[in-house]
């Protein structure tokens, strides 16, 4: 009888193991399939990110940026999404590409990418140019038009290994992410209503530019003015009780002291960008400088400062800004000083959990497609972007999966290595067809 049952049991637990086998082959059957799709249009790929570098989208090139959006608009019908173009009018700037497909099963994704580059009509850099077989220069290639393109070619290959179809996906590629229209409510809506409904946020940044790093934190950015006044008088009375210190020394007061309390704050950061003081001073217009009056013997009348300010977290933005505004209110004797902070702004993408336990699973199909192992950007090397939005809705979120090894972003020399298209368009494919199908 023990013989019978100890035999019972061995065929039990081979029947397991074969279907282990099977299962395994099978998955791996199909994860091939997609990497073979990847590997197939990888060329046509190539050739998108060319044909959309030389198509000038700076935020303010309305015209461009929608032609930009009806370019990849086209490649997202031709996959089967249900796409449309928006009108960015209320808020000043082009507008959105926003695709949407309803799958059987699985979390729901928000793929976040943007069409607008920081390179406008008077930029000398307008066109692509290869550095040699696999290095492109050009305006936009890596921030973000080579992410863009990775998110097709991701499509493309979970379509052709026929898994799409599973697959609850919204893409949302944004008009204005290199300089956001106002009000800030409007432009970000559709971002933030798309977040509301996903459960993974994926975004396709070029994050730090490292293809060893994904981007699981974002700082947050929101800009800062402080205004000071003082009492003017001849330089002779400066420091009577009368008088006062004036408004220069007040100003030079409140930033040492944001230095010195503020400074040591981990992934904090406070920058005053310019300053102009004197007896009298008028601000430029657009409110990035301005000219003072003012002479060596004349007590300070007006000071203004203007800077940004980014944190890791909500909290931690709280608490620097409380900080900040206790260290205004302690002012120099007949001195005035008010510190405010912009509304909106992008908020900080927090680290959460689940954001680590994403990064996680992409390191895991990283390793097991023999790319390597994937680690987390330091949050001070991931500036603000439009993943940020989906912070307070979605507890998956991960950026920086675009084109990557490159660098001079924003600026004429910005280049990425092509090569990294493919691999960057494997692991989400495999990723997210494992997350659809629970295989993590």
């Amino acid at each position: 009888m023990k013989t019978i049952n100890f035999n019972i049991k061995c065929l039990a637990i081979a029947i397991l193991y074969c279907s282990s086998i099977i299962g395994f082959s099978q998955n791996n059957k199909r994860e091939n399939k997609i990497i073979k799709a990847v590997d197939k249009h990888s060329k046509e790929a190539i050739e998108l990110i060319k044909t959309s570098v030389n198509i000038n989208s700076g935020t303010m090139n309305f015209e461009g940026v929608m032609k930009v959006g009806a370019l990849f608009k086209k490649e997202l019908d031709q996959l089967g999404f249900t796409t449309k173009l928006t009108s960015g009018q209320a808020y000043g700037r082009a507008g959105h590409l926003i695709a949407t497909r309803k799958g059987k099963k699985g979390p729901k994704f928000l793929m976040i990418g943007h069409l607008d580059t920081v390179f406008e009509l008077d930029s000398p850099l307008q066109e692509y140019t290869m550095l040699n077989d696999s290095i492109m220069k050009g305006p936009g290639v890596a921030d973000m038009k080579g992410g863009d393109v990775i998110i097709i070619l991701t499509m493309k290959a979970l379509k052709e290994a026929g898994v799409l179809d599973d697959m609850s996906i919204e893409i949302i590629m944004t008009g204005d992410e290199e300089k956001s229209g106002k009000p800030l409510e409007l432009s970000k809506k559709d971002l933030i209503e798309a977040a509301k409904k996903a459960d993974i946020a994926l975004g396709f940044e070029n994050g730090d530019n490292n293809p060893k790093t994904i981007v699981v934190a974002r700082r947050g950015s929101t800009d800062w003015k402080l205004t000071v006044t003082g009492k003017p008088a001849h330089s002779s009375q400066v420091f009577t009780d009368k008088i006062g210190t004036g408004a220069i020394y007040e100003t030079s007061r409140i930033l040492n002291e944001f230095y010195l309390q503020l400074a040591k704050e981990k992934d904090l950061t406070f920058n005053p960008g310019f300053i102009i003081g004197g007896t009298k001073i008028k601000q430029d217009d657009d409110g990035t400088g301005g000219h003072a009056f003012g002479k060596t013997n004349v007590v300070s009348q007006e000071t203004i400062v203007r800077g940004d300010l980014r944190a890791v977290s909500l909290e931690q933005l709280k608490k620097a800004k409380t900080i900040m505004q206790n260290i205004v209110s302690e002012n120099y004797p007949q001195t005035n000083a008010i510190l405010e902070f912009s509304p909106g702004g992008y908020p900080p993408l927090s680290l959460t959990e689940g954001s680590t336990k994403l990064l996680g699973y992409f390191n895991t199909v990283s390793e097991d497609l023999g790319f390597g192992t994937v680690t987390a950007v330091n949050p001070r090397n991931a500036g603000a972007a439009d993943i940020s939005f989906t912070s307070a809705y979605v507890d998956m979120a991960i950026d920086g999966l675009g084109l990557t090894g490159g660098g001079g972003d924003h600026t004429i020399k910005e280049y990425g290595n092509l090569n990294t298209v493919a691999t960057q368009a494997k692991i989400t494919a495999v990723l997210m067809y494992r997350l659809v199908n629970s295989k993590f």
